[in-house]
C-alpha cells in the first residue's frame, strides 16, 4: 500500500526514521508525561496511543481505539485540566470519572477482545510544546509504537499541528500512524438546530459536543446513538438522600457527571453493583427523584448500604 493510500476508513503510514535526542531520566522522573503511570513510565511501552480528549467515550472514540487493536495493544492518551488552564468554563463530565473503566470494558469486542487502557496527560505539562517537541516525548518518554488521532486532530501549542503534521512527525521519530476518518452523525435530528453545525469545526461528526446538545434537550434515543450504549448517571448518596417505599429523592449535588435535561424519564434501570430493577425519573431544579415501577425492587435498607446509585436512561 503507498504512503497516504486509504484503507477503508483508516489511512495507515508507517516509518522508520532517524533516532531523537537521548533521554534524560532525571528529567523524566521530575516531568513526567502520564499523571497516572509509575517513574518508568512504562504503562503505554509497545503500545498504540490513540490521542484525543475523550470526554464523552461516543462511538467515534470507540473507532479510534478499535483501529489502535489492530496494530497491538490499545491505549487511550487523555488530556485534563484543559478547562482550567484555558479559563473555559467548568463542564460536568459526559461520563463519570468513576464509571470510565465500566465503559472502556464494553469495548472489547470492538478491539479484538482487548480492553483499552486510559492513561491521563496534565495539558498543562504539554500546553508549551511544539508539535514536533510532543511527538519527541511521546517516543522517547513514552517509547509507544505508534499512535491513533482522527483527521481533525489538532496538537502542540496553540493547536498548530494538524494530522498530516502528525504523520510527518512520527516518520521523523520512527512512528506509526494511524489517521482515521470522523465517524459521522446518522441520527440527522433537526430539531433545535442539532443537524446543523454546532460549532466552528463541526461537519456532522460524532462529537462530545453534539452528545451535550443531545443531552441538554433530553432526547435519551439520540444520545444513545451517539454513545453507542445508555447514557448512565451516577449518583453518590449521602444523608441527604430521602428513601420511601419506592421512591428515592436526592439533591441535584449527588450527580457525578452530566443529566439530561430536566423533566420525566419513563423507561429508565436503576442500578447498584446489580440490577434493582425499571424506574421512572424526574429531573428538576433541585432534585431528581427516582420511582420504582416494582415496589418489591427497594428492601428497606438497600439504600443506605450502598454509596452509590447508576440511572441508565432508555
Amino acid at each position: 500500500m503507498k504512503k497516504g493510500q486509504s484503507w477503508n476508513s483508516l489511512k495507515t503510514f508507517s516509518s522508520f526514521g532517524r533516532s531523537g535526542v537521548k533521554q534524560n531520566n532525571d528529567d523524566l522522573v521530575n516531568d513526567r508525561l502520564l499523571i497516572d503511570c509509575g517513574e518508568d513510565q512504562d504503562c503505554v511501552l509497545g503500545g498504540i496511543v490513540a490521542l484525543g480528549k475523550f470526554d464523552a467515550l461516543h462511538i467515534g472514540h470507540r473507532e479510534l481505539a478499535m483501529h489502535a487493536s489492530k496494530a497491538g495493544p490499545p491505549f487511550l492518551l487523555s488530556f485534563v485540566g484543559m478547562a482550567e488552564v484555558l479559563g473555559w468554563t467548568y463542564k460536568p463530565p459526559i461520563v463519570a470519572l468513576c464509571d470510565r473503566k465500566r465503559v472502556l470494558s464494553s469495548w472489547a469486542p470492538y478491539c479484538r477482545n482487548m480492553v483499552p487502557l486510559e492513561y491521563q496527560v496534565e495539558f498543562s505539562k504539554v500546553r508549551s510544546l511544539s508539535p514536533r517537541q510532543f511527538v519527541e516525548r511521546l517516543s522517547k518518554d513514552l517509547r509507544i509504537k505508534g499512535v491513533v488521532a482522527g483527521e481533525n486532530y489538532r496538537f502542540g501549542y496553540k493547536a498548530s499541528g494538524d494530522a498530516a503534521e502528525l504523520v510527518k512527525l512520527c516518520e521523523e521519530f520512527g512512528l506509526s500512524a494511524f489517521i482515521v476518518r470522523s465517524v459521522m452523525d446518522t441520527a440527522k435530528r433537526s430539531h433545535n438546530g442539532v443537524a446543523a453545525a454546532i460549532n466552528s469545526s463541526d461537519k456532522g461528526q460524532v462529537s462530545s459536543t453534539r452528545v451535550r446538545h443531545a443531552l441538554a434537550m433530553g432526547d435519551m434515543e439520540y444520545v444513545s446513538k451517539l454513545l453507542g450504549r445508555k447514557h448512565r448517571l451516577v449518583l453518590m448518596v449521602n444523608q441527604n438522600c430521602l428513601h420511601e417505599r419506592k421512591k428515592i429523592v436526592l439533591p441535584n449535588s449527588c450527580m457525578l457527571n452530566m443529566p439530561p435535561a430536566e423533566g420525566l424519564y419513563e423507561n429508565c434501570d436503576l442500578v447498584t453493583g446489580g440490577y434493582l430493577g425499571p424506574c421512572r425519573v424526574i429531573i428538576n431544579s433541585d432534585t431528581i427523584v427516582i420511582e420504582m415501577k416494582d415496589e418489591n425492587s427497594l428492601s428497606p435498607n438497600s439504600i443506605q448500604e450502598v454509596r452509590q446509585l447508576d440511572i441508565e436512561f432508555g
